[in-house]
């Protein structure tokens, strides 16, 4: 049954890659596209915890923070604009 399988996946797939070069071009929209939704999820149950629970001032803390990291996972190029400003910062050479 395995051989059946593996016979009808496509070569492309199975062949092996031509270099071991690490590729990290499309590693945040990758993480992006995970933690995205699961982050809205996360953050639309505890916020109505806390509004059921009528905590008012956690929920606008936890709410000013949701925006913060929000703005991080869908705000284009956020991750790549902030590594060189702290790579510059640091005095690196990202040329």
């Amino acid at each position: 049954m395995l051989h059946h399988i593996m016979a009808s996946i496509p070569h492309e797939i199975l062949a092996a890659p031509e270099n071991d070069e690490l590729k990290t071009d499309q590693l945040a929209d990758w993480l992006r596209q995970i933690f995205g939704p699961l982050f809205l999820v996360i953050v639309s149950i505890v916020a109505i915890f806390f509004l059921f629970t009528r905590e008012i001032t956690r929920f606008v803390q936890f709410i000013v923070l949701a925006i913060g990291i929000g703005v991080v996972f869908y705000v284009p190029n956020i991750i790549e604009t902030t590594a060189k400003a702290i790579a510059k910062a640091l005095g690196v050479d990202i040329t």
